[in-house]
């Protein structure tokens, strides 16, 4: 049986999709946040797991060739959060965590923004930096990681 956010992303566009890997990183930050507040070390280490998996996924799926220069801002952003939340998990410091979910909140209403021009769409995503196929495995990932 499907669940509720694999029906609210069937048919979204591939704008809709990383605005929702986006959300889904912030939600394990939270996660990670509170189980730092809880002295929750395995709880703390799978939330980060979980945001580093989206970072990755997201960074695998950038078209540098397509790209350009907003690609290479992406990837260096990615890897710029990557490295605060290792340093967040590593000190088990939830104003680093917060920090870190600081600016992906930012870069995410940058995407919200796209999602919401009416002009926005796939191709216009891919010469953003991201790939465009919002096929299957992509819609898979999504709902791996949100449910």
């Amino acid at each position: 049986m499907a669940s509720y956010r694999e029906h609210a992303l069937e048919g979204a566009s591939a704008v809709d999709l990383v605005v929702a890997l986006y959300d889904g990183i912030i939600r394990f930050l939270y996660a990670a946040v509170a189980a730092v507040e809880r002295g929750s070390e395995d709880g703390r280490r799978v939330a980060v797991k979980r945001a580093l998996d989206i970072i990755l996924h997201l960074q695998a799926r950038l078209r540098m060739d397509v790209g350009g220069r907003p690609a290479q801002a992406l990837s260096e952003f990615y890897a710029s959060v990557f490295a605060q939340i290792l340093q967040a998990s590593q000190s088990a410091s939830a104003a680093k965590f917060e920090n870190a979910i600081d600016c992906v909140k930012t870069v995410r209403e940058a995407w919200r923004a796209v999602a919401r021009d009416p002009a926005a769409s796939p191709a216009r995503v891919a010469a953003n930096g991201h790939s465009s196929d919002a096929g299957g495995e992509e819609e898979a990932a999504v709902t791996s990681w949100t449910v």
